[in-house]
């Protein structure tokens, strides 16, 4: 079985997915989903990189590298006014907290702005760990479909707010285009994957049983 509890570690990637409670949505209008971008960027840029995204209005998926732990001692030491101890800091714990900060911080601006109360999020984010290159390949190409899966685009790159056409795009971005376009063999082979059949994709994401559940829950 998954464990979506499992720790987040330094020098790993993890698909990281959370959803609005009940029937709430997460993005109102379409300013929110910039909102929430600028919210990813300034309480995890100094922990974790961005490989791709999905934003969705009632939940989100993120694509993430865990920075080397000397980086994120560096950022527990600003944060905390105290240096990394081997014996009794908990790094993972800390690495969540920068996560948790994100989604209670987005909640808090949302309720100010609509004037609502109470949690937005449901209570903690899931997370599975990248662990071979089947799940990478089937998390990048599942973030990308995920707005096709979920009715809100007939294709991939046709959904704004997800992470794929800053990455085919000129124009400059904090995600890891080069890594990501290295990894697939070079930006035409990566742009393919918008026309790539549904069997294939079927073989791709399906793959290993937790990849599976992944997809399954959300």
């Amino acid at each position: 079985m998954p464990n979506y509890h499992q720790p987040l570690l330094p020098s790993n990637t993890y698909h990281l997915f959370t959803r609005a409670i009940g029937n709430e949505k997460l993005f109102i209008e379409e300013k929110n989903y910039s909102y929430f971008l600028q919210k990813l960027a300034f309480h995890t840029f100094e922990i974790a990189d961005v490989l791709t995204y999905s934003l969705l209005p009632n939940h989100i998926h993120l694509l993430v590298r865990i920075k080397s732990f000397e980086s994120i001692a560096l950022n527990f030491e600003k944060v905390k006014k105290r240096p990394v101890d081997p014996l009794l800091t908990n790094i993972s714990d800390f690495i969540m907290e920068r996560f948790s900060n994100l989604l209670n911080s987005y909640t808090k601006s949302i309720n100010k702005m609509y004037k609502r109360k109470g949690s937005l999020f449901i209570d903690y984010m899931k997370r599975s760990k990248v662990e071979d290159n089947w799940d990478l390949t089937a998390f990048i190409y599942y973030t990308h479909k995920n707005a096709v899966h979920h009715g809100y685009a007939s294709c991939i790159g046709e959904w704004k707010y997800d992470g794929y056409q800053s990455l085919i795009s000129e124009k400059q971005t904090k995600l890891l285009r080069e890594e990501l376009f290295g990894w697939f063999g070079g930006k035409e082979q990566f742009n393919a994957i918008s026309s790539t059949t549904g069997e294939y994709v079927k073989r791709l994401c399906f793959v290993k049983y937790k990849t599976y559940k992944v997809l399954e829950t959300l």
